[in-house]
């Protein structure tokens, strides 16, 4: 096999993110899914919103438990395996991506799961991120965004907007918050998506989506915080919500507001939002989710900066690339076949021509 064949491995088979994975062998419930262990996190957090979705997703799933597998690094959404009845491992603080990665190359019959939050996955772990976003790993990337650190007592994040006043930053942050999706989307991301944790039927969606696709989906979890960052989002649940949150839907107008009063179109080389009746029906951007045009989604996702004004949600970009588990299981496959492994194979590496004696 060469290296051009090798590279395109996974890329013209069909395969889904959930290809190899072995399937339950009946219904599941969400009780399957729902360990022994007292969930603790504080009264309000959004993680248990999250928590009771991604237990109802996986009962619709129907894959084995045995056959799932939930890698977090440190923080309160790192808690995330010790309330789900499926195997996990609870991490070091931003090495999550790394850990899974080796998952997914030696396991190709497990579905691999990252829970990650802004400050885990943003600040030690972002070099991490950004290389499973950039390889194309087959896994699935759960960050959990509350704009604050909360297991460590309320310090500003990453995705802190800037002006935060917080423990760490009593004058307020002078910091340029990261905007999750663009980075994502810088990173070469194939599938990039943005929930609410509140939103179980729009969350539901994204997961089902992302735990499809093949290579490394982001899903980005927008979660309250009720103790160091209470209220970030409310202005996504009250009832002018819809005038802020622009809801993706492949193929359709992107349109939004109670009675659609807003429209996204094109201007210079991004998008802006505009209202709907100022613009001819063709000029409003209908949403290609499937573009292989990385710059439109990272026009959509800086229509959300810092600002709650207009917070994108859906599935901002879903397309096909080599995976980089696949490459890596075709180049071993390749090199075997060239090099049997015998029972002498160690002997011959340690005293092979590659080798020598210091005397």
């Amino acid at each position: 096999m060469t290296i051009t064949e090798t590279s395109l491995v996974g890329a013209d088979l069909g395969l889904t993110g959930l290809s190899g994975v072995p399937a339950a062998d009946g219904p599941q419930k969400v009780k399957d899914f729902t360990s022994d262990q007292e969930v603790r996190w504080c009264p309000g957090c959004g993680d248990y919103v999250i928590l009771a979705t991604v237990r109802g997703f996986l009962a619709d799933l129907g894959l084995r438990r045995e056959n799932l597998m939930f890698v977090s690094g440190i923080g309160c959404s790192s808690r995330f395996p010790y309330y789900l009845e499926a195997y996990g491992i609870h991490s070091i603080h931003g090495r999550a991506p790394a850990i899974a990665t080796g998952l997914a190359i030696t396991r190709p019959d497990l579905s691999v799961w990252v829970v990650t939050g802004d400050g885990d996955a943003l600040s030690i772990g972002g070099n991490h991120l950004i290389h499973a976003l950039r390889r194309n790993v087959n896994l699935t990337i759960l960050l959990f965004n509350n704009r604050i650190y909360g297991l460590t007592k309320g310090q500003y994040s990453p995705t802190s907007e800037t002006g935060k006043i917080t423990k760490s930053t009593p004058m307020g942050s002078v910091d340029h918050p990261f905007n999750t999706l663009s980075v994502a989307l810088g990173a070469e991301a194939t599938f990039a998506a943005r929930a609410l944790d509140s939103d179980r039927a729009g969350l539901t969606e994204v997961l089902r989506a992302a735990a499809q696709h093949r290579g490394t989906a982001f899903v980005e979890i927008l979660q309250d915080c009720p103790i160091f960052n209470d209220g970030s989002f409310d202005a996504l649940r009250r009832e002018s919500a819809a005038d802020h949150l622009v809801p993706l839907r492949h193929g359709e107008p992107i349109v939004f507001g109670a009675q659609g009063e807003y429209a996204v179109v094109r201007s210079g080389f991004g998008l802006a939002v505009t209202p709907t009746a100022e613009v001819a029906r063709a000029e409003i951007v209908v949403h290609d989710a499937y573009s292989d045009d990385p710059e439109y989604a990272y026009a959509l996702s800086r229509l959300s900066d810092q600002g709650l004004d207009h917070v994108v949600t859906g599935i901002f970009r879903s397309v096909s690339r080599p995976t980089y588990d696949d490459g890596v299981r075709a180049q071993a496959r390749s090199a075997r076949e060239r090099t049997p492994v015998g029972p002498d194979s160690l002997q011959r590496l340690l005293t092979g021509s590659e080798t020598w004696t210091v005397g």
